[in-house]
């Protein structure tokens, strides 16, 4: 057995984000088509005195570095499952965008999930993984799957999506973050202002069969006419700039553009590899945004690396 583990694990776009009402329990009803792309994290579990947490890379100042960050949790979880004090040091490596709508924070504790399971030997059931990711939180069990995945309920009840070939992006990184519950909670207010509820009279959320069939046949055109976010009306009331980026993407040749999850960070469609390197370079230099990523996928969900 290794004495350090490092796993790495990708970042998600949500293709389609279909809300429902909110629940019983808080949370709003869902049909999450999660996508698995190469934009990674990398968190390094070593035996340590003490549980102890580290952050490196782009915005690492404002992840949390103590027991609050999620992949700390996830360390605590698992070993209470199996009666483990959890004496390691958690060293995150972020190329997510943090607060970004990318679910890196959740990746972090799917990947500490492998890791700890990893270097502790305990051997553990997917399921109980799985299990266990979805107590830390809804996107935490698509960070241990990968490639695409409807998510419903709250998200975490996940099913694979088959998908054929790969799919070219570019994610445009804005400046500072989006609080999830806050865009949530913008979401309903604009729904409230239009008349309806945010509760019980909505609709269960499903998938969009134009969508899966798009994913399926690996028809990057027909998927970007189909990508859809119900938050992205509220995360662009909370941060109006967002409109000039996802405008500057279209202009620029994007056949897809949507806000990815709860935002800030924009997801741009394209046909091929060299159009996802131009359109990065375009939308860097257009001022609308931090910088611009390229990115394939779908990518395998966390992966030990040694």
């Amino acid at each position: 057995m290794s004495s350090t583990i490092t796993v790495r694990v990708p970042a998600k776009v949500n293709v389609q984000l279909a809300v429902g009402g909110r629940r019983a329990d808080g949370f709003h009803g869902l049909a999450s088509v999660f996508f698995a792309v190469g934009l990674y994290d990398e968190v390094t579990v070593t035996p340590a005195d003490r549980l102890s947490v580290s952050v490196a890379g782009p915005d690492a100042a404002a992840v949390p570095a103590d027991r609050s960050n999620l992949a700390a949790r996830a360390a605590v979880l698992l070993g209470s499952r199996y009666g483990i004090t959890p004496q390691v040091h958690l060293h995150i490596d972020k190329g997510i965008p943090v607060a970004g709508g990318m679910a890196g924070g959740s990746a972090d504790a799917a990947a500490a999930l492998v890791g700890c399971d990893a270097l502790w030997g305990t051997g553990a059931d997917p399921a109980v993984l799985a299990e266990l990711a979805a107590e830390l939180g809804s996107d935490v069990p698509f960070g241990l799957l990968g490639g695409v995945a409807l998510g419903e309920g709250r998200g975490e009840v996940l099913s694979p999506v088959p998908t054929g070939g790969s799919f070219h992006w570019v994610f445009a990184v804005a400046d500072g973050g989006l609080s999830t519950p806050a865009v949530y909670g913008e979401c309903d207010r604009l729904r409230d202002l239009d008349g309806g509820s945010a509760d019980t009279d909505l609709p269960v959320p499903a998938a969009d069969p134009v969508l899966l069939e798009a994913l399926r046949t690996g028809d990057a055109t027909a998927l970007g006419a189909a990508l859809s976010n119900d938050l992205q009306p509220a995360a662009l009331s909370l941060r109006p700039a967002l409109a000039a980026t996802l405008r500057a993407g279209a202009d620029a040749g994007a056949i897809g553009t949507l806000v990815s999850g709860s935002g800030p960070t924009c997801a741009f469609l394209v046909k091929d590899a060299a159009s996802a390197a131009a359109l990065a370079t375009t939308l860097t230099a257009s001022g609308t945004c931090r910088t611009a990523l390229p990115a394939a996928g779908p990518v395998p969900g966390a992966t030990v690396l040694n």
